[in-house]
């Protein structure tokens, strides 16, 4: 996660780091001390800074340029190395080091005309972040497809080697160490990335380190005024200074302090070192640490108890973005109520507006109820947030917040689903009678609120999962998610995010011993599987999936799956056993007289035998698919067939009967009224008559071929 918002020197109104605007008498109501929600919690005068600059850091910035000019150590001899540099920006969370990393990525773009790339490599919570996904995403913006269920390392090559020969910067914000950085260093000498860490990368060579310390007084200072205005703080000099040295010279502790004071028009600059002072710290915080910890107690304690509630509660947003649907569920308030906090915390510092954008224009912009701006809780202030939530939250009362957030996406996924419908069918009549807002106003803003809370959505099934103890939920959730999807995307766009679907579905099946949803969630992830080449384990999966269907003789999943080996055992062109498992398909299609997919399998069995070059084998079951398709009045398909047992008679070496078959298949056609087929009959009898030496016949019937072609392809 990334610290930007509080831990930055950047202080534009529009920024992470700075209050979000509260335009006077444009706020709804939010939380009272007493629960109410009679009156805001920071006063509707306070705004953020008008202001924009970068307070402090110049020298690193300075440095940061001059490491780019210098030569590294593959380059002395004049000619480029064979992988990007590295810059390293390194310095605990809540130092600005994000921050300053954006500031250098803003100074750098027009040299990279490919753009500025950015992954976050640690998720809410502390963990590390999935690689793959990382890639995954990454591709997603140079428009490369990468193949559902692909490996981790298949994934950083891909990457690799879309950004050879660009000339982009790839921003790694807070990663854990050189071993989530390497496997995503491009081998491309005109790329530049750069990393936001800790600590060292150890191990990637030529690495270029700026580590950060505190600010000078000189920039605290301007950070406090740029906040409480500068008019405290020139009255009271030694005091801000003060401040700044109890702040740590840590721009994400002056952010909180600097905001807690614009909150206050009445409180002096002493009266903010008083209250710093007066925080109690834990026996056992490092000294590095204290700094933010009293801003943020000193933040926290300030708010109305709804408020400090959903402030701890947020911790538990899929993905760390929250909007006011998000924190509206979690905390059981209404959504105005939650988008009115959210606003406060943003003024507050405790929350920075996610950079997401839809079509080109911020969230926050649009009109739709649906599409609440989001937030994130910056990663230096989220471990001090999710302490709280232990501190003061029971399991059970978490496990409630879980449940209802899970709940309320369910229900914004199937509005959103059926946005995607015709508007006069049952689910947009359905939708039109939910809450305001829970609707969308268009396909394109449905569409837009799945794209941008994807990431989201996702994260949200994995916590689901994970919990263990919501698994009605999640699937439902899951169930969602997957026709919301299909229905916005389409099943080859869809493919990566319903394979991890999928995965999910197969754990909580597998955990609960539900063979149904197993052989399901198999076959779904073996059809994917064999799309991307993983033939071996497709097979495994149809295997595994045939097992369970069989387990609860489910005849539906069951004819799936021996119909799926079949087809993955004749790519693999091994046709003996296709032909062997379309056989057992087939005796379950007899057995429950289902004459169409009867009559299909005997054509793929005789596809089957036609391949392996077995023609009275193939000829046999092409006869039998023939007769199916007579019983069951389908004169479409015996023409089809008619015309397969005329070409296996061909191939094995019998023209004239071949020929007579051929014509008795066209008959056929014309009944069904099939003219492509016809004109493809026609054109087969042509070969066959030139073969049989009788070339004026041949080009009567290639003329009629090529005529209703022509025809039928109009």
């Amino acid at each position: 996660m990334t610290d930007q918002a509080v831990g930055g020197e950047h202080l534009p109104p529009e920024t992470a780091d700075g209050p979000a605007t509260a335009a006077p008498g444009q706020r709804a109501a939010g939380f009272r001390q007493d629960g109410g929600t009679a009156r805001p919690l920071v006063p509707t005068a306070v705004t953020a800074p008008s202001a924009t600059g970068f307070a402090g850091r110049r020298r690193e910035l300075k440095a940061l340029h001059a490491d780019i000019a210098r030569a590294g150590l593959d380059t002395l001899s004049g000619r480029k190395g064979a992988r990007s540099r590295v810059l390293l920006i390194a310095g605990r969370p809540g130092s600005g080091r994000t921050a300053l990393a954006e500031e250098l990525l803003r100074e750098l773009a027009d040299h990279h005309p490919d753009g500025v790339l950015r992954a976050t490599l640690t998720g809410p919570g502390g963990e590390p972040a999935d690689l793959g996904r990382a890639a995954r995403d990454l591709l997603a913006v140079l428009g490369v497809d990468a193949p559902p269920g692909a490996a981790e390392d298949e994934l950083t090559e891909l990457l690799r080697g879309a950004l050879a020969g660009r000339r982009a910067l790839l921003f790694l914000d807070d990663a854990r160490g050189a071993e989530q950085v390497e496997p995503l260093l491009p081998d491309a000498p005109d790329c530049l990335v750069v990393v936001v860490s800790q600590g060292p990368l150890t191990g990637i060579p030529d690495v270029r380190p700026c580590a950060l310390g505190g600010l000078d007084s000189v920039a605290c200072v301007e950070i406090l005024s740029r906040y409480a205005g500068p008019i405290r703080i020139t009255v009271d000099p030694r005091t801000a200074d003060s401040v700044a040295e109890e702040c740590g010279g840590q721009p994400a502790a002056l952010v909180l302090a600097g905001a807690w004071l614009a909150a206050r028009p009445k409180s002096s600059v002493a009266d903010l070192l008083q209250a710093l002072h007066a925080v109690p710290l834990p026996p056992d915080l490092p000294t590095g640490a204290r700094p933010l910890f009293r801003a943020f107690r000193l933040a926290y304690e300030a708010l109305p108890a709804p408020a400090a509630r959903i402030l701890r509660l947020i911790t538990l947003a899929p993905a760390g973005l929250v909007d006011a649907h998000i924190a509206s569920a979690l905390a059981g308030c209404s959504v105005a109520a939650a988008a009115t906090t959210l606003g406060d915390f943003a003024a507050l510092g405790l929350l920075r507006p996610a950079a997401t954008e839809a079509d080109g224009a911020p969230v926050a912009s649009t009109p739709d109820p649906a599409l609440r701006p989001q937030y994130q809780l910056p990663g230096c202030l989220d471990p001090l947030a999710r302490e709280l939530l232990r501190e003061h939250e029971r399991p059970a009362d978490v496990q409630l917040a879980r449940a209802r957030m899970l709940e309320r996406t369910v229900r914004l996924l199937q509005s959103c689903r059926a946005m995607g419908e015709p508007a006069d069918s049952p689910a947009r009549q359905k939708v039109a009678g939910l809450p305001r807002s829970l609707r969308f106003s268009s396909r394109g803003a449905a569409a837009h609120w799945l794209r941008s809370r994807r990431g989201a959505l996702l994260d949200a099934a994995r916590i689901a999962v994970a919990d263990g103890e919501l698994d009605t939920l999640d699937r439902r959730l899951m169930a969602a998610l997957t026709r919301t999807l299909l229905a916005h995307q389409g099943p080859e766009a869809a493919a990566p995010d319903l394979y991890a679907l999928h995965g999910l579905v197969l754990q909580v099946a597998e955990r609960r011993g539900l063979p149904r949803e197993k052989a399901a969630a198999l076959l779904n992830l073996a059809d994917l599987d064999g799309q991307a080449g993983r033939t071996a384990q497709a097979l495994t999966r149809y295997r595994g999936a045939l097992e369970a269907a069989r387990s609860v003789q489910d005849p539906v999943a069951t004819g799936r799956a021996l119909e799926s080996l079949g087809g993955t055992y004749t790519e693999l062109g091994d046709w003996q056993r296709a032909a062997d498992w379309y056989g057992r398909a087939l005796e379950l299609r007899l057995a429950r007289d289902e004459g169409g997919d009867a009559a299909r399998l005997h054509g793929r069995i005789g596809g089957a035998h036609t391949y392996a070059g077995r023609w009275g084998e193939a000829l046999k079951a092409w006869r039998a698919a023939v007769g199916t398709y007579r019983r069951i009045g389908d004169v479409a398909g015996q023409a089809r067939a008619t015309g397969e047992v005329a070409r296996v008679q061909e191939y094995a070496g019998r023209p004239e009967d071949a020929l007579r078959t051929c014509l008795e298949a066209l008959d056929i056609a014309r009944k069904a009224g099939d003219g492509r087929l016809e004109a493809a009959l026609q054109l087969r009898i042509a070969d066959t008559l030139e073969r049989l030496g009788d070339p004026a016949a041949a080009r009567l019937h290639r003329a009629v071929g090529e005529r209703l072609l022509e025809d039928h392809s109009k």
